[in-house]
């Protein structure tokens, strides 16, 4: 057996994780490591401040490790109580005050995205659909043209089928954003919420432009259509948990 003053020489060095697992070997190992004086060692390095007490905040210091040392798992979703279904989206661009690009998408087309790029686009894209982000996509046809020199905006409502109450997701965001390695324009607008999530705030909209170069100096030619709200985002449940948080009027 291993002497305990050799024990006790070394558990104040180990860290919270390595001194649980010592308090397993053997009741030797147990007995000594339950010591609390070896855990305030633990939570002065973590916390320092709060070991200048005469006497720990709870019970042990053994204790308060355990407390606020636990790893917070993934909270698991309920099931939103919007769908796909209930929605359509409202999408209008303009080049300047002309406008270029006018569509009610239902919410099932634009879930269900992209799953094909064109002809012509890099294998980047195919990387990007396959990415773990949650992003709405759909194709534009027929494409259309945008001259960069010039102003382009967007803007995107979304209403509800089951209420026919409406809600804003961007609202005349310029594209101000060119990322030519990807094929991709953005536009974003940080979205509004109900008075019932005040402290809810600071999550963006992204609508991307999808394009190709079509040979013309500062001409891109848009195929398709991108949304995603991969500030807050990675699942379409909690795409949907976050639109029904928006202010529906």
């Amino acid at each position: 057996m291993v002497n305990e003053e050799v024990l006790k020489a070394v558990f104040p060095l180990l860290d919270g994780i390595d001194l649980a697992s010592c308090m397993i070997v053997c009741k030797q190992w147990r007995d000594v490591a339950q010591d609390d004086y070896f855990w305030k060692c633990v939570c002065a390095r973590r916390w320092p401040s709060i070991c200048k007490r005469p006497s720990p905040p709870t019970v042990t210091y053994y204790k308060l490790y355990q407390t606020f040392y636990k790893r917070q798992n993934r909270r698991i979703l309920l099931p939103p109580r919007l769908s796909f279904d209930d929605l359509e989206f409202f999408i209008d661009i303009w080049s300047e005050d002309k406008l270029i690009f006018s569509e009610v998408v239902p919410g099932p087309v634009l879930q269900n995205g992209m799953k094909i790029p064109p002809l012509g686009i890099t294998d980047l894209f195919g990387y990007h659909l396959d990415g773990p982000e949650y992003k709405m996509t759909i194709p534009v046809e027929p494409r259309f043209t945008v001259t960069w020199s010039q102003t382009v905006s967007v803007s995107v409502l979304v209403g509800r089928k089951d209420s026919n109450r409406v809600a804003c997701i961007i609202n005349k965001s310029k594209f101000e954003y060119i990322d030519r390695t990807a094929h991709r324009a953005h536009a974003f607008e940080y979205l509004d919420f109900s008075p019932d999530y005040p402290f809810t705030s600071g999550i963006r909209a992204w609508i991307s432009l999808r394009f190709l170069e079509d040979g013309n100096e500062g001409v891109l030619d848009v195929f398709g259509i991108e949304m995603d709200f991969c500030d807050a985002t990675n699942s379409k449940e909690e795409v949907l948990w976050l639109l029904d948080m928006l202010d529906w009027k």
